[in-house]
C-alpha cells in the first residue's frame, strides 16, 4: 500500500509547477525517509508493506538516514514559497520542521547513543503495533511479526555498540521496564495469535519469539552489570537545543524566560482557583487537606475501566445538546489495560488507528491499572490519580471531545502532512484545553437548586480538573528548568519535589513524571497548546462578536489537522499575531 496522494482539492496546481513538485517530494519523503527508517510508525499509520521490517539501528543506517534528511531538506528548502498557496506554504513549513527536528535528534540529542530504553521498548512497540489490530488474518500478521522478530536480537546487539555514556536515570528506566517487556513477549504476544493455524508458521514464531525473549534477558543483564556502572552522562538538552526543538516541533520561538513566566503565571492562577473551590468544599480545611480527601474518592481498581466506559454516554450527550463540536462517528473507543512497555511512564492514553488504516478502525483507550505485586500504599497513590475529578478530566482528554474526537476528524484533514507530522501542542494542547472547556460550558455542573451532595461532587470534579491542570503546569516549568537551567537548575529529585508541592501530585506520580521529563524534554506542550488555543478563541470572539459560535470554532480548528497553532491561527484569523 502506498502513501495516498495529497487530495487534489488541497493542491490547486500552480502554473510554475511548484505545487506539483512539493506534492511529489512530500509524498516521497514520507515513503523514502519517514516510514522507511521508522517501519513501526508505518505499521501504526496503516501502511502494511513495511510490516516485515524493523528499525535498523546500526550506526551505518543512522548515517544513511541523516544523509537522506539533509538531501530532502535541501530539496524542500529550494521550493519558492511565494509560488505556493497559503495552506501548502504551511505544509512546507511543517515538513521542514519535521526534517530539522529529526536531524536535531539524530545529530545533536542522539538518543541512539544515550537512551537504552529506546531499543528495548522500541522493539516491543514494533511487535505491539502488529498484534494490537486485526487489520489482516492472524496468519498474515504473525508472518510479519516473525520477520520483525528475526531482526530484534540484532537491534539489541546494535544497542551495545551504540550506547556510549547514557545518563544513569536513562539506564535505570530501561532496567525498570525490562522485566515487563520480557513478560510481554512470554505471555501477551503468543496470546494475541492463538487464531494463527499454520503449523509451520507457529513453529517459526516459537523460535523467533524465544530468541527475542533471550536477547531481552541478556540485554537486561548487560544493562545492570555493564552499562549501569558506566552510565554517567547528562540527560539535559541545554538551552540552545531545547529552543531549536521547540521551534521545529511546535513553531514556538518565544524566549525561554518568557515561556517560564507564562508557565508560572498559569500555575499560580490554577492554584488560586483550587484554593477557592477547596474552600467551598470544606472551609475548615486547607486546600492540600481537601486534596488529600479527594485522592481517596476513586473507583476500586477492578472497576476503573468500567467507570470510564460509563462516562462516555454522558459526555457524548452533553457535547451534542450543548453544541460543543461535531462528533463524526457514533463508534466509541475500546477500553483496555495499558500495554506493559508503556506502564512505567503512562497513566492513560488514546491509541487510534493510523491515518491510512483501512481494515481495522478500532481506537483503544489505554488505562494503567495497579500491578498485582504493589503494596497497598502504592496502589492508593496510583489510584489517587483516578479520583472523581481526574477520572472525568481524563475521559474528556482522551476521548470526548479530546484525542478520540480529533482522530474522528482525520479524514477531513487537508493533506497527508497534516495527518502524519503533527504538532504535540495541537494534539495534546487540544485534549488538555477540552478538560477546562467542558466544565466551563457546564458539564457536571450543579445548579442553584441542586442538593448539597450534588454541589459537592461538582466542586470535587472541578478540583480534579485543576489538579490535572497543575500537573501540566508543573511539566511546563520542570521541562524548562530541568533541561536548560533557565529559572534555576533542577535535578530529577528537585523535579519530583516540584510535582508534589506545586503540581499537587503524589510522590509516585511525581517520580513517574520527573522520569518522563528526562526523555520527553518538551512535554510542556500540553499547557503551551491549551493557552494558545484559548488565546485564539478569545481573539476570534473579539473579532467576530455576536457572530462567534463555539461549535463552528471547534469544527474549523479540527479541519486544520495536526498543524502547529501558529499555522491554524493564521488560517482562522488571517494575521500573524502572537500565539501567546
Amino acid at each position: 500500500m502506498a502513501v495516498p496522494p495529497t487530495p487534489l482539492n488541497a493542491q490547486r496546481i500552480a502554473a510554475d509547477g511548484a505545487t506539483q513538485t512539493f506534492a511529489f517530494l512530500s509524498d516521497q519523503y514520507l515513503k523514502d525517509v519517514f516510514f522507511r527508517y521508522q517501519p513501526s510508525a508505518a505499521t501504526s499509520a496503516g501502511l502494511h508493506e513495511y510490516d516485515g521490517q524493523l528499525e535498523d539501528m546500526s550506526a551505518a543506517s543512522i548515517q544513511k538516514q541523516i544523509a537522506a534528511l539533509h538531501a530532502y531538506e535541501k530539496k524542500i528548502d529550494a521550493i519558492d514559497p511565494s509560488s505556493l498557496d497559503a495552506s501548502i506554504v504551511d505544509d512546507r513549513g511543517m515538513l521542514l520542521g519535521n526534517i530539522r527536528s529529526r536531524l536535531l535528534t539524530l545529530e545533536v540529542i542522539r538518543p541512539w547513543e544515550n537512551n537504552p530504553d529506546s531499543y528495548s521498548s522500541g522493539l516491543t512497540n514494533a511487535a505491539f503495533v502488529i498484534m494490537s489490530r486485526n487489520y489482516a488474518s492472524p496468519n498474515t500478521r504473525l508472518r510479519s511479526l516473525v520477520e520483525r522478530e528475526k531482526q530484534m536480537p540484532q537491534m539489541l546487539a546494535d544497542a551495545r555498540k551504540n550506547l556510549k555514556n547514557p545518563p544513569r536515570i536513562s539506564t535505570e528506566i530501561a532496567l525498570e521496564q525490562i522485566d515487563g517487556l520480557v513478560s510481554f513477549f512470554e505471555t501477551d504476544v503468543p496470546s494475541a495469535f492463538t487464531g494463527a493455524d499454520d503449523a509451520e508458521l507457529r513453529a517459526a514464531f516459537a523460535k523467533s519469539n524465544a530468541a527475542v525473549i533471550q536477547a531481552l534477558k541478556d540485554y537486561g543483564v548487560w544493562l545492570k552489570t555493564d552499562l549501569l556502572p558506566r552510565s554517567a552522562g547528562d540527560f539535559k538538552l541545554g538551552a540552545d537545543t531545547f529552543r531549536r526543538k521547540l521551534a521545529y516541533d511546535e513553531m514556538v520561538d518565544l524566549p525561554l524566560d518568557r515561556l517560564l513566566e507564562i508557565a508560572i503565571a498559569d500555575r499560580a492562577k490554577n492554584q488560586a482557583e483550587f484554593a477557592r473551590v477547596a474552600k467551598e468544599v470544606d472551609p475548615t480545611k486547607t486546600p492540600l487537606e481537601v486534596l488529600a480527601e479527594l485522592a481517596t474518592i476513586h473507583p476500586a481498581p477492578d472497576k476503573l475501566l468500567q467507570t470510564f466506559q460509563d462516562q462516555f454516554a454522558s459526555l457524548i450527550a452533553f457535547i451534542r445538546t450543548h453544541h460543543i463540536i461535531t462528533i463524526p462517528s457514533d463508534v466509541q473507543p475500546t477500553l483496555e489495560e495499558t500495554p506493559p512497555f508503556m506502564r512505567a511512564t503512562t497513566q492513560a492514553s488514546m491509541d487510534p488507528p493510523g491515518a491510512f488504516e483501512t481494515h481495522s478502525t478500532k481506537a483503544y483507550f489505554n488505562v494503567t491499572l495497579p500491578e498485582k505485586d504493589w503494596s497497598k500504599e502504592r496502589v492508593a497513590e496510583h489510584m489517587a490519580a483516578f479520583n472523581i475529578g481526574t477520572v472525568t478530566s481524563t475521559a474528556v482528554h482522551e476521548a470526548y471531545p479530546g484525542h478520540y474526537v480529533q482522530f474522528l476528524w482525520q479524514s477531513q484533514f487537508p493533506s497527508n502532512i497534516r495527518k502524519v507530522l503533527g504538532a504535540n501542542s495541537n494534539i495534546e494542547g487540544w485534549a488538555h484545553y477540552t478538560e477546562q472547556m467542558m466544565l466551563d460550558q457546564g458539564y457536571a455542573a450543579a445548579g442553584p437548586d441542586a442538593s448539597p451532595e450534588a454541589k459537592r461532587e461538582a466542586r470535587l470534579i472541578r478540583l480534579g480538573q485543576l489538579q490535572d491542570a497543575l500537573l501540566r503546569d508543573a511539566r511546563f516549568v520542570v521541562s524548562i528548568r530541568m533541561h536548560t537551567g533557565v529559572g534555576g537548575a533542577m535535578s530529577v529529585e528537585d523535579a519530583v519535589a516540584y510535582f508534589v508541592k506545586e503540581g499537587y501530585q503524589s510522590p509516585s506520580i511525581g517520580l513517574m513524571e520527573a522520569k518522563r521529563g528526562t526523555s520527553d524534554p518538551t512535554y510542556l506542550y500540553y499547557t503551551l497548546g491549551k493557552l494558545q488555543i484559548m488565546k485564539l478563541r478569545a481573539d476570534l470572539m473579539a473579532k467576530q462578536g455576536a457572530a462567534f459560535n463555539l461549535q463552528t470554532f471547534h469544527d474549523n480548528l479540527m479541519r486544520q489537522g495536526f498543524a502547529p497553532i501558529k499555522i491554524i491561527r493564521k488560517a482562522m484569523l488571517h494575521d500573524n499575531s502572537p500565539t501567546l
